[in-house]
């Protein structure tokens, strides 16, 4: 297995707003020129003011024909389903980034073969994601998705149109347990960082149970466990000499 770099537990806070500039500085550090946001759809990670400014060329892939819509103008766009059996986007990217996409996967083993396939040797990974066995995300993947939608208008109310709710399945989307850093270093990855999350903002509205969860969220950043993560923040790199065959 592949050395893992770092792995990391903190409490939750703002790794929400903070996470398009945590993915500027990756762009800096590795002198990143070809962008794909996968599922950016409406809401790109990365501005079209920084994109601009240092002269990259952003592709934001997704599925929906309609969120690319919703983008602003400049962006390449591309209707592209990242869970294709079939991916002619070989070695294309110096990066590939997501932010709150993987939980709707069916398969996100595929989705990690997919983007190895699409990274140029050398090329880094970021994403950003809700994890189980977290409390609201194991009760969103298990209810159906008219309550959970309904719920979510009631814990944490969001601009339908630019903020849509979709299915989400979590498949592989795991703290740094064992077996999630398995499938990554299966696949051929170098885990440069894994950051594990504790806590989230589902119970705001709340006050009692918001204050229990901060402080057993609290409590689990300190006494990690993998397995009872929030969300989890991963950087991945494709070695620059892969031996690994992915067919």
């Amino acid at each position: 297995m592949n050395k893992v770099v770092k792995i990391s537990y903190l409490f939750s806070k703002n790794e929400w707003n903070e996470y398009p500039e945590f993915v500027q500085g990756l762009v800096r550090e590795y002198c990143a020129r070809t962008i794909c946001d996968v599922g950016g759809g409406a809401n790109p990670v990365l501005s079209w003011h920084f994109v601009s400014e240092n002269q990259l060329d952003c592709t934001l892939l997704d599925i929906s024909g309609e969120e690319l819509e919703k983008a602003p103008k400049g962006y390449r766009k591309l209707i592209q389903d990242i869970e294709a059996e079939e991916n002619d986007l070989k070695e294309q990217f110096d990066m590939v980034i997501t932010k709150m996409m993987a939980e709707h996967l069916k398969n996100g083993e595929l989705f990690h073969k997919n983007i190895f396939t699409m990274l140029r040797p050398g090329g880094v990974a970021v994403h950003y994601f809700p994890t189980l066995y977290a409390l609201p995300f194991l009760v969103n993947k298990l209810i159906p998705e008219w309550l959970s939608s309904l719920l979510l208008d009631v814990f944490r109310p969001r601009d339908r149109y630019q903020l849509g709710k979709f299915p989400a399945y979590y498949s592989w989307c795991y703290g740094p347990t064992p077996a999630m850093l398995g499938i990554l270093t299966g696949i051929g990855y170098e885990i440069l960082e894994y950051r594990g999350y504790f806590g989230n903002t589902y119970y705001c509205r709340i006050p009692i149970i918001r204050n229990l969860h901060t402080a057993y969220s609290r409590y689990l950043s300190l006494h990690p466990s993998p397995y009872l993560t929030s969300f989890a923040q991963i950087v991945l790199r494709k070695p620059k000499i892969n031996s690994k065959n992915i067919s």
